[in-house]
């Protein structure tokens, strides 16, 4: 009887230990490099390209590469606290990003993402003057 109590236990430890492990590093920040899929503003149209996020202070920088464009942004991050969500400098364990961007000539933008339990990171994005909104799914490369 003890023994399958211990084993039991034992096995229930393991468990916890794997998905603890799995939350922390589906949780991980926003850091990283994605292959990126999503859909255009109003015509919907695909695309796919990579994004590179790398902090720079208390702020993150976001590179995209789509169809040979490059865009540029500054992202903020939020992190879980005290059973909500708190805004603040960039952190590991920013799950939520908010992204201005650019591309040239003059072009500008802002986006949207949350991490999702996968480690992928869904987001809605538009562009300076727009009335529509696109999607996009980064996923970890």
């Amino acid at each position: 009887m003890f023994k399958v109590a211990a084993n039991l236990a034992k096995a229930a430890l393991t468990s916890a230990a794997v998905i603890s492990l799995m939350l922390t590093s589906a949780m991980a920040g926003p850091e990283g490099t994605y292959t990126v899929e999503g859909n255009s503003p109003g015509s919907g149209a695909p695309y796919e390209g990579t994004v590179t996020v790398e902090r720079t202070g208390e702020t993150y920088q976001v590179v995209w590469e789509i169809g040979g464009t490059t865009f540029v942004g500054s992202g903020l991050g939020a992190a879980p606290a005290k059973g909500g969500t708190i805004m603040g400098p960039a952190d590991d364990a920013d799950y939520v990003l908010a992204v201005g961007y650019v591309s040239k000539p003059a072009n500008f933008g802002l986006s949207y993402y949350v991490e999702q339990a996968d480690g992928t990171w869904k987001g809605i994005w538009t562009y300076g003057g727009s009335d529509k909104i696109g999607t996009e799914i980064w996923h970890p490369e």
